[in-house]
């Protein structure tokens, strides 16, 4: 989701997208990262165990509107008779071990200062009312997470870049380069007039953002496909939609993989009745065809363990 509409709790028309600023101004340049590959190349290899280590650690509790989460016009909405209200949602922060390249974070979580000086965080006064910050409930900040593990942070993978993923990013240290998806440093839009200066301070000080750039899978089943370290055990998967660079991770570990969606998917019921997220995305059409893959690539590996955006899922019998 993005800042505007979490600060106003309104979507915006898509028309206002053709005019206003770009999401940030900091420096980006092309990532030199992974190697390109194909999905078949991918699923040869995604149900055997690998040596990746994911910690998926709930930092805080907030709640948003549901119609920016699903799309309530979609058929499978409109006969579960969804309306849309506020839905509490987790933000989440990844650990990801390798046993040689080190310790990444996929998205960053919350900041230390929204503990300890709300009135100097990301968001706050005038904005932090409209964002409702006070149902902001912090469970773990990021520089607790980092003190905890004890190892340098090698890099922070962003699944894209919106608010709400880079509310811990003041905590990483600026020596850790900042990986996104090409295109959501760029995205023009009215909403930017709001919410670049919070990119830009959550951005400060640190490198450039790298932008990863995908090749188109010669198999057709994705966008593209990057084989990150170059080893089989971490691959970046492009499923734009949300935003035009949102990718989703997919990690190979000694029980088995792990699939990091992103916000690609927010929501259980979401993924459950294959319903795409809502007003928070730029293309809601784009992000039903990347959500609809990944459901696919899920069914034909059925033990990926998914961990959705914003919420827990826990396998059902009426699950996919």
């Amino acid at each position: 989701m993005n800042a505007f509409q979490l600060l106003s709790g309104l979507a915006i028309p898509s028309i206002l997208a053709l005019v206003g600023c770009a999401s940030t101004s900091h420096a980006t340049a092309t990532a030199s990262l992974g190697v390109a590959r194909s999905a078949s190349q991918l699923e040869a290899v995604v149900d055997q165990p690998g040596p990746l280590t994911v910690d998926t650690i709930e930092a805080a509790e907030w709640e948003v509107p549901l119609s920016g989460l699903l799309n309530l016009d979609h058929p499978a909405a409109k006969a579960a008779h969804l309306v849309d209200r506020s839905e509490p949602i987790a933000l989440f922060v990844h650990v990801l071990h390798h046993p040689g390249r080190g310790m990444f974070l996929v998205d960053t979580g919350v900041e230390h200062l929204f503990v300890t000086d709300p009135s100097h965080a990301l968001i706050r006064g005038i904005a932090g009312s409209f964002a409702h910050v006070d149902k902001l409930k912090v469970h773990v900040d990021t520089a607790a997470i980092v003190e905890r593990e004890r190892e340098p942070v090698q890099g922070v993978f962003l699944t894209h870049l919106h608010l709400d993923h880079v509310l811990g990013m003041r905590d990483v240290p600026a020596t850790a380069p900042v990986y996104v998806g090409a295109g959501d440093a760029d995205v023009h839009s009215l909403m930017n007039v709001f919410e670049k200066g919070i990119y830009d301070q959550a951005l400060e000080g640190k490198g450039p953002l790298r932008e990863v750039r995908f090749e188109p899978d010669p198999d057709g089943v994705f966008d593209g496909v990057l084989d990150v370290f170059g080893d089989g055990s971490l691959w970046a998967i492009w499923v734009p939609g949300h935003t035009p660079g949102t990718i989703a991770y997919l990690a190979r570990t000694p029980t088995g993989p792990v699939l990091l969606v992103g916000d690609a998917c927010h929501t259980a019921w979401g993924w459950e009745h294959d319903v795409e997220p809502g007003s928070f995305s730029a293309d809601r059409a784009k992000g039903a065809e990347s959500l609809a893959r990944l459901e696919r690539f899920v069914a034909r590996h059925p033990k990926i363990d998914v961990r959705l955006g914003h919420q827990e899922w826990a396998r059902t019998s009426a699950a996919k």
